[in-house]
């Protein structure tokens, strides 16, 4: 009994051990290996001794443990076990999550179409998704989600909340909502597939802010639609761009590639190299600027990166933009998805990245060119003190025109501009919100509490202002 339960574990391991597609057993395995006989011999009597020990504690915990457990819970934890030693971004999927990961870089999946957040132990509606079924039912932002097909949201996670109104696409679920003073009512919503947006943007004045919260399948279209977009609002008066990489844990390499491409004309975008020379890669630019050589400023931080940080380094190689914000995360490693039928799939790191001067980001991040701290901007009241104009017999100025109050441009005081030149509105969007998925505001704003403002955004728009008008005085 106990050979016949070793003989199935270690079945069970070697029939998901994958080399160029095809599964290994020990005979082809021994012929795969080097022709010295006594050598192959002795490796795999090793190999079978610690398969051996693989069974041997297989049987001892099936046998053994205080609760039972299933065998297919026990090899899919030796599983995910080999692989997470090996380093933090190597894991195994199962069926669900390796459906839940396609459905993410997919940049879709069957839901109801609410930007969610968690408030006071209930789920809180930020902002229905235009033609959803949330929409379609009337959700609004502001709403309290309390249960779920009856079953009340108190003590559940967000995650756990979301995953339970995600499902297949046509079936129903029942959604509980208070709405202010009223009392709660259902809601009966046929879950439909949801597009995921990875990217948003907006006008801030005169320069196009595109924000990358994610790198999936959709990534390159929305950037494209994004320039368009904002190239037909501010036409002639647009003065450059700023891509908003913060927080983005990055994604596709070929839509890393695609971003990067869109604002180069030529040259390396990134390099990929493994343990075998020969299956080193490299991706190049084609020709083609989406922005037309107008400045550019990159943000990032600590929460950017993997995709997000090999556009920020090619980006930066090519001096192509000025990367402003923090350090970046420093993952620059490739994962490949190797799909295990019938079980999921195996997330492996394959090869490691370099930037186009060579540059390995993997511990180390993408360093900004411009160091920023996100920052809070408070107002100092001040004294008004005494200028020229108040000394007793100063010189009156000979040009009219600039004088206050005697028929110049200054006929009444400018208003206040928004600290670091960003977009004048009553209170910017959150970084990587568009407009329509910030909270409605109760009222009025308070003329006398500053409006929170992004303070490195302010900062790379104030750059990009003062890039901008460098670029038209030497084009001048």
């Amino acid at each position: 009994m106990k050979k016949h339960l070793n003989a199935v574990a270690i079945g069970a391991l070697l029939g998901l051990a994958f080399v160029g597609g095809h599964t290994l057993t020990f005979e082809g395995w021994a012929q795969d290996k080097a022709p010295d006989k006594a050598a192959t011999s002795s490796d795999s009597t090793d190999t079978y001794k610690q398969l051996d020990l693989f069974g041997e504690v297989f049987e001892r915990v099936r046998a053994e443990y205080v609760e039972q457990v299933s065998d297919k819970q026990l090899i899919e934890a030796a599983i995910n076990g080999m692989l997470t030693s090996l380093d933090p971004h190597s894991n195994f999927l199962n069926s669900d999550e390796f459906q839940d990961m396609q459905s993410q870089t997919r940049g879709s999946f069957g839901g109801l179409g609410i930007e969610v957040t968690m408030e006071n132990g209930v789920v809180k509606v930020v902002s229905p998704i235009d033609d959803t079924p949330a929409a379609k039912a009337g959700v609004q932002a502001g709403d309290l989600i309390i249960a779920i097909d009856g079953k009340p949201i108190v003590n559940m996670s967000l995650n756990e909340a979301v995953d339970k109104m995600r499902g297949p696409v046509g079936s129903n679920i029942v959604i509980t909502v208070r709405r202010g003073d009223q009392e709660p009512f259902d809601l009966t919503l046929a879950r439909a597939t949801i597009p995921v947006e990875s990217v948003r943007w907006r006008t801030e004045g005169d320069v196009g802010y595109i924000r990358i919260t994610s790198f999936t399948e959709r990534t390159e279209d929305g950037l494209k639609r994004g320039i368009a977009d904002i190239k037909k609002k501010l036409g002639d008066k647009l003065q450059g761009y700023v891509l908003d990489l913060r927080n983005d844990p990055g994604g596709l390499l070929d839509q890393a590639i695609a971003v990067s491409d869109a604002f180069l004309d030529k040259g390396e975008i990134v390099s990929t190299r493994s343990r075998k020379a020969d299956q080193a890669q490299r991706y190049n630019a084609t020709p083609g600027d989406l922005a037309d050589g107008l400045p550019l400023v990159v943000l990032i931080n600590g929460g950017s990166a993997s995709a997000s940080e090999i556009v920020a380094g090619a980006l930066q190689d090519h001096h192509r933009a000025v990367l402003m914000g923090t350090q970046s995360f420093g993952k620059g490693s490739v994962q490949t998805i190797i799909p295990l039928p019938g079980h999921g799939a195996m997330r492996l790191t394959t090869a490691r990245y370099y930037t186009p001067s060579g540059r390995s980001i993997q511990q180390l991040g993408i360093t900004p060119d411009i160091e920023v701290q996100q920052a809070r901007i408070e107002e100092i009241a001040q004294m008004r003190g005494y200028r020229e104009a108040d000394l007793k017999g100063a010189l009156n100025n000979d040009n009219k025109q600039n004088v206050p109050g005697e028929g110049g441009a200054d006929q009444k005081a400018p208003a206040t501009p928004p600290a670091g030149g960003g977009a004048q509105t009553d209170k910017p969007a959150t970084p990587g919100q568009d407009k329509a998925a910030s909270p409605p505001s109760d009222g009025a704003a308070d003329a006398n509490k500053p409006a929170d403002v992004d303070y490195q955004l302010s900062r790379a728009l104030d750059l990009l202002r003062g890039l901008a008008l460098f670029q038209k005085g030497q084009a001048g």
